[in-house]
């Protein structure tokens, strides 16, 4: 009887997960926008962030900096937080795009595992990662943002790369990843609940 009840509950726990998974949305990459695609799929929908709007963003934060560089003609395409052509945004886009909705970003130190991120946390809305990756048959190296969210009690990876969003089993699985990726060279950026504006 005890492993009829087993399987009973992962026949459950399966068909849960399909039905939510059906529901998830999920962005496929599209040249350098990864950023882009890993901020709509952490807030779960389109359109949330725009291109448009990340490049204002990028813009303002060149205008902002107080030791701007000397313009060249390749800074119309070639600017310090993006790729006027591909996107291909950093890290200053990213956190002043979630505090401008009312999100906290807050950075995970390296040092110590993902077992210390509280993935059942109140406040938790997702993981933002930055991972290396290689493209063109492995002669192009790069960095890549990927969206892990808790979707109806399950974890999700987001990544645009993937062909669909991918499940993790528990949050151990969660943690296992993520202390892969930290341990690849990966940024783990925590994103909560923070003040609405």
């Amino acid at each position: 009887y005890l492993w009829e009840e087993a399987v009973l509950r992962e026949v459950l726990f399966y068909q849960v997960a399909m039905e939510t998974k059906a529901a998830v949305y999920h962005e496929k990459q599209r040249l350098q926008f990864c950023l882009l695609h890993a901020l709509n799929n952490l807030m779960q929908a389109k359109d949330s962030f725009t291109r448009a709007e990340l490049d204002v963003i990028a813009d303002k934060l060149v205008l902002d900096d107080p030791s701007k560089e000397q313009w060249t003609p390749l800074s119309l395409i070639f600017r310090p937080h993006h790729n006027t052509l591909t996107g291909n945004y950093d890290v200053n886009v990213l956190i002043t795009a979630l505090e401008a909705r009312g999100k906290r970003v807050v950075w995970h130190d390296r040092r110590n595992g993902a077992s210390s991120i509280n993935l059942a946390g109140d406040t938790l809305i997702g993981i933002m990662l930055n991972v290396t990756v290689r493209r063109f048959i492995g002669f192009w190296r790069g960095r890549h943002w990927v969206a892990l969210r808790n979707i109806s009690g399950v974890w999700y990876n987001l990544d645009s790369d993937l062909g669909s969003p991918e499940q993790f089993q528990n949050e151990k699985e969660v943690t296992t990843f993520l202390d892969n990726k930290i341990s690849q060279g990966g940024e783990v950026l925590i994103v909560l609940q923070g003040d609405e504006k």
